[in-house]
């Protein structure tokens, strides 16, 4: 006998519709899958036969083909068991064509018959919800596709559970979406910019970073507070929107590592470190899985000790910095996973870290200091929106009482201001509405300048001889100023400190 069950297999952010056809048919018993199946795949056949048997059904005796359709498209991971075991009960009669037909089955089998996670439930239920309505899946899977609107997800706890339920003996009662729950630790419970003393202009640079999404790169001798204000960073971000958690689980659901079934709300925060390889911070493998690049989209990725990565490593942040997204492109096809996140880079002046220490030494020598800058290249500094330095803090400073803001009311600013860019732009871009991501016609057309502004900007360029990159850098970063004060034309004190915050083209160095 012949019959059909629908699932689906994860191809980068998006998800392929699947047919799995068994035939179960007399002769020399056997158990083939075709249809480009992995390794895990192929290895399902001892799993199903053991599930099965255990679950109280009888596995048949003759040949069984198992078809996986689109022949062409490469099918992986274990979320097959299920419908290719769903499929042969119904060719041998247990389960009925109608019982299948319309759903949607997706699962790992244990050889007890228990039905188990699999990677990638989310981004398997949003695309296919435009075609079938009915998901049957581990309770696990269940309760994280079930936050998707306007489908059926029933979580079954074993393969008779699934049998009893399509029958009609114990029918299931469908899945309700989890409680949102965050992803790490409540930094505003935990870490809090007003821990750190002093630095109110690196402060300052930061909460205009949040405001417009702008990248920032922090430069400071060791022990200066660089680590300590961009691990505080997070605090003073606001919270993720609706779309904006389904996008960061989709994606955590694929690379597998959603620990919990609830959408995640608090922005992801990737820190990796330096000897981080080329492949875990783009994404890879031989079927490519999101990478910390990725894993960081829609939160904020901290790069320390910025030169010390490898350059293959940092050249990799290009092509997200410009389009936030990243293409990863095998030999079979290319995947693309968004990848649009906050960069927080922090680096040493040189390579002992006292070059701009007033109290201390600098034992580089001249070479030393230019070969350990050049690690990062032009291209990527462009790229970067804030080069701000970090000095070392006087005694009265460490030795005073903390007297800086609180990160929940740097926060309020930042809603303010994001709020501002939304009712300029929002309603018109599928992506976040910030100063950042402005493209070139949005820049010409909301950053107005003032004649004093003008004068100043065309004084700066040909100063500081800076990129066309560059120059658009300083339009978005004075819009998100101007933004901060709540005024329409950007002035001069606006430009003026976006272009205070470009040190690094200023040939601080030379």
């Amino acid at each position: 006998m012949l019959s059909k069950v629908n699932t689906a297999c994860v191809m980068g952010m998006e998800a392929c519709h699947v047919e799995v056809e068994v035939d179960v048919s007399g002769g020399m018993p056997g158990f083939l899958v075709v249809g480009l199946p992995d390794t895990a795949i192929r290895e399902s056949r001892d799993r199903i036969r053991s599930a099965i048997k255990n679950s109280g059904f009888v596995f048949p005796q003759g040949k069984i083909t198992v078809n996986l359709s689109p022949a062409d498209v490469k099918k992986e991971g274990a979320g097959f068991d299920l419908p290719i075991a769903v499929g042969i009960l119904t060719a041998t009669g247990a389960l009925e064509q109608e019982d299948v037909k319309g759903k949607v089955f997706c699962a790992e089998l244990a050889l007890n018959g228990k039905l188990r996670p699999f990677r990638g439930a989310l981004p398997v239920t949003i695309h296919m919800k435009e075609k079938f309505g009915i998901f049957v899946m581990s309770p696990v899977s269940a309760a994280e596709s079930a936050n998707v609107d306007e489908i059926t997800v029933y979580g079954a706890p074993s393969l008779r559970g699934v049998v009893e339920h399509l029958k009609g003996i114990k029918p299931l009662k469908p899945a309700r979406g989890a409680s949102r729950k965050k992803l790490s630790d409540d930094f505003g419970s935990i870490l809090d910019l007003n821990d750190v003393k002093g630095q109110e202009h690196v402060k300052r640079g930061m909460e205009v970073a949040a405001s417009g999404g702008h990248n920032i790169l922090l430069l400071g001798p060791p022990g200066s507070g660089k680590s300590m204000l961009a691990k505080r960073f997070p605090t003073i971000l606001p919270e993720l929107s609706e779309e904006e958690s389904l996008e960061t689980t989709k994606i955590y659901s694929i690379a597998g590592q959603l620990r919990d079934t609830g959408l995640i709300t608090s922005r992801p925060v990737r820190s990796p470190h330096h000897t981080v390889s080329y492949a875990a911070m783009a994404g890879g493998g031989s079927w490519p899985l999101p990478g910390e690049i990725s894993l960081a989209h829609n939160g904020v990725l901290f790069l320390d000790e910025f030169p010390e990565f490898r350059r293959d490593v940092i050249e990799t942040l290009r092509q997200p910095l410009e389009s936030g997204e990243i293409t990863i492109t095998r030999v079979q096809r290319s995947l693309r996973y968004s990848a649009r996140f906050i960069l927080i880079a922090a680096m040493n002046p040189c390579p002992c870290g006292y070059f701009t220490d007033p109290k201390k030494v600098c034992r580089c020598g001249p070479d030393q200091i230019q070969k350990y800058l050049c690690k990062i290249s032009g291209p990527l500094l462009d790229r970067i929106d804030i080069h701000i330095e970090v000095p070392r803090l006087e005694y009265k400073q460490l030795s005073g009482k903390r007297c800086g803001e609180f990160s929940k009311d740097i926060r309020e600013r930042v809603k303010k201001c994001r709020d501002i860019q939304t009712g300029r732009f929002g309603v018109r871009r599928e992506t976040a509405a910030c100063n950042a991501l402005m493209s070139s016609k949005e820049t010409e057309m909301y950053c107005l300048l003032s004649d004093e502004a003008r004068e100043l900007l065309k004084t700066a360029i040909l100063e500081l001889g800076i990129s066309a990159r560059a120059y658009d850098k300083i339009l978005k970063v004075s819009r998100t100023i101007a933004d901060m004060e709540g005024v329409e034309k950007i002035e001069a004190h606006h430009l003026s400190e976006a272009v205070g915050y470009r040190c690094l083209d200023r040939n601080l160095w030379a």
